[in-house]
């Protein structure tokens, strides 16, 4: 039977399974305009949007994703922070 797509048997040296390195890759792109983007989330990822953002959320603050991506991940944080400060 075959591994679930976030078992730790099949997540490579920085532990991040086939998801997470995948939300964050589509996150890395640049989109060329509304919808885009979500769509890709839909038909890449198999997942609704909202989870994605969920998705996204936790891996910015799990030190393995900014091992990963440390460019995306802490571009994304600044974003976050400074809409948390916004409020």
């Amino acid at each position: 039977m075959p591994n679930a797509p976030d078992d730790p048997a099949d997540a490579p040296a920085d532990g991040l399974g086939e998801r997470d390195r995948a939300v964050l890759a589509v996150e890395r792109r640049s989109w060329p305009g509304p919808g885009a983007k979500e769509r890709a989330v839909r038909e890449q990822l198999g997942i609704s949007p909202t989870r994605y953002y969920q998705l996204l959320n936790a891996l910015l603050d799990d030190p393995r994703a900014l091992a990963h991506d440390p460019v995306t991940v802490n571009r994304l944080r600044r974003v976050r922070d400074a809409r948390r400060e916004r409020r």
